[in-house]
């Protein structure tokens, strides 16, 4: 029992101390990009029509800094944070597991980078072409620096996320928690989760933006099908052969 004890107040210690150097990671990111802040935002709204963004509340500007240089600090510290839950995950793991982890680790800041760009560059032209459009013969538009702001950065991040789906799946059949037939099997309910995902994502009803997202989310799960199959054959062959097979 003691000794029991004793086993969760080590992990419980450990898990403080990944938490820690996480936390300070993020909020020294977060002072490193706040000086940029206003250029972030720029950056942000610039696929979009030129527009004037207004603040309507006194503390709106302050706020959206904050968020603005928390979430581009969160993505500096990535790779800090991302060694720490491996640093904290790896003595619970086989060798085979861990080399798997590690491998998984450059593709996971890849496909996340490759979400955000997509959505920088393929969604949000169409998708703040069609809000600050809609109604502007009639209405003058002035967006909400704060609303605006955090509309984009859901969308980055929630399509930054989703380009992880491969490697997740990826990863499952690598364990042998999943196969390609399970994932098949899934693929109907994917279809709603995909256009659900979608629907939280953008800040429009309309069909199209929202097709816009759920179309990548179909086919990420598509290769995800494709590379659990490949994991599935590896894993196949690898159990194939034998301590004679090595020796010869």
């Amino acid at each position: 029992m003691n000794e029991h004890r004793l086993t969760i107040l080590a992990h419980l210690a450990e898990l403080r101390r990944r938490l820690f150097v996480s936390v300070l990671a993020l909020v020294v990111g977060s002072a490193i990009a706040f000086p940029f802040w206003e250029r972030i935002v720029e950056l942000l709204v610039r696929p979009g029509p030129e527009v004037d963004l207004i603040a309507v509340e006194l503390t709106e500007t302050l706020s959206t800094s904050i968020k603005v240089s928390m979430v581009a600090g969160f993505v500096l510290a990535s790779p800090v944070i991302l060694y720490q839950v491996v640093l904290f995950v790896a003595p619970g793991l086989t060798g085979k597991e861990k080399r798997y982890l590690i491998a998984f680790l450059p593709g996971t800041l890849v496909a996340f980078a490759s979400g955000v760009s997509f959505g920088y560059f393929v969604l949000l032209p169409p998708l703040l072409g069609f809000l600050i459009g809609h109604g502007s013969d009639i209405i003058e538009i002035q967006p909400r620096v704060s609303s605006t702001v955090g509309q984009i950065i859901r969308l980055l991040l929630g399509m930054g996320l989703a380009f992880e789906t491969p490697l997740v799946m990826h990863l499952l059949a690598k364990l042998g928690i999943v196969n390609a037939r399970m994932l098949s099997r899934f693929r109907r309910y994917w279809l709603v989760v995909a256009f659900v995902m979608a629907a939280v994502i953008t800040p429009t009803v309309d069909p199209f933006n929202q097709a816009l997202v759920a179309g990548p989310l179909l086919a990420l799960y598509e290769v995800g099908i494709l590379l659990a199959r490949l994991a599935g054959r590896g894993r196949a062959k690898s159990r194939a052969i034998t301590p004679a097979t090595r020796v010869d």
